[in-house]
């Protein structure tokens, strides 16, 4: 049950640890990522703090969020692998009525997917699907709302890395979709964070990708991005204060230096960029 690489060449394997979904009792082991022998190399870092991987030689092409969400093969509940047998008990029973429902909804993106099987890039974008639906089903101290987000931008990448093979099937629409939704779950955890009626303490890395945790500084500069890139556009006065309270935002990072090892340079470079961009669009709107 190996995922393998076109040459045959081994890029995954089954976990020792069984898991048991906390829904139906149903018992399976994770799929996990080889590291090494140059399966992983990484390349560039976008604009939405997304690690892009070179193909090598030997393995191709390694998508590591693929194998991130722990999706139960049976009735496809999913989560974060730190929070699979997490679940409230209290939420069993619906998650369980709603498997049906989960199944067909994941089938509009992709028909053939089979958890039983080694994840396809297809299957990845799925189980990240998965993820961002049955946070549905955790209490607010499990900082459900940022963990929604982080789930539908991840979806979102794995979509666009399908339309980048297999053009015309609307993956791309469907990633914009995704982004739009992260835009939202980004927005009202930062909501929910400052109201006081739900932390972001239960998600130890914030990623937003695997690689590296940007933690907090990094999702108030995802949600200005997100919101800057996928927001709402029809509406120029609305538009005007968004972006303006983006930019108050930033401006906070800016005054740290390159040296604070809790905002990363990387990190910094980005947020001006997206400061710069802001600021030319609302003089235009000037």
């Amino acid at each position: 049950m190996d995922t393998k690489s076109q040459d045959g060449l081994k890029i995954s394997y089954l976990s020792k640890e069984v898991c048991v979904c906390p829904v139906c009792e149903e018992s399976f082991k994770r799929e996990e990522l080889l590291s090494g022998s140059g399966r992983l190399n990484a390349g560039e870092l976008t604009d939405e703090l997304h690690r892009l991987y070179v193909p090598s030689a030997r393995y191709g092409s390694v998508y590591p969020l693929v194998y991130q969400a722990t999706v139960c093969p049976n009735c496809w509940f999913a989560s974060m692998e730190a929070d699979f047998e997490k679940l409230p008990k209290d939420m069993f029973q619906e998650a369980a009525a709603l498997s049906g429902e989960r199944k067909e909804e994941a089938a509009l993106i992709c028909p053939d997917t089979d958890f039983t099987k080694p994840r396809t890039l297809a299957a990845g974008a799925v189980s990240q699907y998965l993820v961002m639906r049955c946070y549905d089903y955790y209490k607010s101290d499990m900082s459900p709302t940022i963990k929604r987000g982080v789930a539908a931008l991840r979806a979102g990448w794995l979509l666009d890395e399908l339309d980048e093979k297999e053009k015309g099937l609307h993956y791309d629409w469907l990633a914009v979709l995704f982004k739009k939704k992260a835009s939202f779950f980004y927005s009202e955890a930062l909501k929910r964070e400052h109201v006081g009626t739900e932390t972001l303490s239960a998600m130890i890395n914030l990623g937003p990708d695997s690689d590296k945790n940007y933690g907090y500084e990094g999702v108030l500069y995802v949600e200005g991005l997100l919101q800057y890139k996928y927001g709402n556009t029809n509406n120029a006065e609305y538009r005007s204060a968004a972006l303006n309270e983006i930019k108050r935002n930033l401006a906070k990072m800016f005054g740290i230096g390159k040296s604070s090892k809790s905002k990363p340079g990387p990190l910094l470079e980005k947020s001006r960029a997206l400061y710069d961009a802001i600021s030319k669009e609302l003089n235009e709107f000037d």
